[in-house]
């Protein structure tokens, strides 16, 4: 699966080591990640997701349309 994390980390001039942050694990691993060394986890692509504000399926590859879907909305 050919993520486009690196585009998206690159055209917001981020290093991996801030993404790596974000989501707790040690660039070693992140750089793994957009090279497609390593699967990445799914709570962690929902993590990238939100914080790009685009959707996973966007994320992945599986459309070229940036937009997240509607949230829907949780009861209380």
């Amino acid at each position: 699966m050919i993520l486009r994390i690196r585009d998206l980390r690159e055209d917001r001039d981020l290093k991996q080591r801030e993404i790596a942050k974000l989501l707790l694990c040690d660039q070693s691993l992140y750089s793994k990640y957009e090279r497609g060394e390593r699967e990445m986890p799914l709570h962690l692509v929902v993590r990238l997701a939100e914080f790009y504000g685009v959707s996973v399926d966007y994320l992945v590859g599986l459309t070229d349309e940036p937009a997240p879907y509607p949230r829907r909305r949780t009861a209380r």
